[in-house]
């Protein structure tokens, strides 16, 4: 069984001023998805699937096709591909949207429109996000071993230092977790950082008061490993969230609420995977110099090819 990688590309970048979809970071103008999928093809996926904007499809499409159509499995078959849109109208029957929202309904919502392309395990990534080999290769395995799984899904933690910014305070969602490694809550820190006296600390969102972290706590990079019945699951949960919600203009149906909700209902369990990994990404365009240097050293080391892939 080969997992299938689903890619949340769909941001529009209004923060970033532009689409980092389309940003070459690398020595030889890769993008950070171009690594990502590099390193799940090293780690036995064998389709991508795109969350992507109507707008830009068909330029996003021609781009990959283009540059993917070397790359083969390492059974040695072609890597798939597959492109879905989410946009703010996409909502179950019975639901009228509000006329004034502008956006979709955040990442739980991208994720169900990836229903119908993928009947296999599957991780899902933001499009922006470095997540490293070992995260790839940790996540394949985890959906190898859970093929015929069902309420069992799994969220790879990085380690909180291993995530933080050069220029100043991050917001990270610090991950809880019981004596078998299942999820019990992610706690959402705000202006993490190490302070001058040496001690990492976070701004609790519940509290409001800044508490000390440890430097090895795990936290989400929105790095989730699931299996096709979470599809269903989860759209039962976006039925109740819009019943609430539908007239809201920014509200969001994000991955972690649809997991911790399944969780507090005891209608499923989420595994939490440790990786090695440094995570790095951008998210302003104050991000990219840092960015691209990380990623001239990694070809330097020789920890990827340059280019990564085979130009044509």
């Amino acid at each position: 069984m080969k997992p299938t990688l689903l890619v949340l590309a769909a941001g529009m970048g209004s923060r970033y001023g532009g689409l980092k979809q389309m940003d070459g970071l690398g020595p030889s103008g890769e993008t950070i998805i171009d690594y990502s999928i590099y390193d799940a093809v090293q780690a036995g996926f064998g389709k991508v699937v795109y969350i992507v904007r109507e707008y830009f499809r068909e330029q996003m499409e021609q781009t990959v096709r283009q540059k993917y159509s070397s790359v083969k499995c390492l059974d040695g078959s072609p890597l798939e591909f597959q492109f879905v849109t989410q946009e703010l109208d996409k909502i179950p029957e019975g639901f009228t949207l509000n006329p004034e929202r502008q956006k979709p309904w955040g990442t739980a919502h991208a994720v169900l429109m990836a229903a119908q392309a993928i009947h296999e395990p599957f991780v899902v990534i933001n499009g922006d996000d470095f997540y490293g080999k070992e995260s790839f290769r940790i996540a394949g395995d985890w959906c190898r071993a859970h093929e015929n799984s069902k309420g069992v899904y799994a969220i790879v933690g990085f380690e909180v230092d291993h995530t933080l910014s050069e220029t100043g305070g991050v917001s990270r969602g610090i991950c809880a977790y019981d004596a078998q490694n299942h999820l019990t809550d992610v706690v959402e820190h705000h202006n993490v950082m190490f302070d001058a006296d040496g001690v990492l600390r976070g701004d609790n969102s519940i509290t409001g008061e800044r508490h000390e972290l440890q430097p090895k706590d795990l936290c989400s990079m929105n790095m989730w490993c699931f299996t096709p019945d979470y599809f269903k699951a989860s759209a039962d949960i976006f039925v109740n969230f819009l019943q609430a919600n539908i007239n809201e203009l920014k509200k969001e149906y994000y991955i972690p609420y649809a997991v911790d909700t399944m969780v507090k209902a005891g209608t499923a369990a989420c595994d939490v995977l440790g990786t090695p990994s440094h995570w790095f990404g951008v998210t302003f365009k104050e991000d990219r110099p840092a960015v691209v240097a990380k990623f001239a050293q990694l070809a330097a080391t020789g920890v990827y090819p340059t280019p990564l892939y085979e130009k044509r």
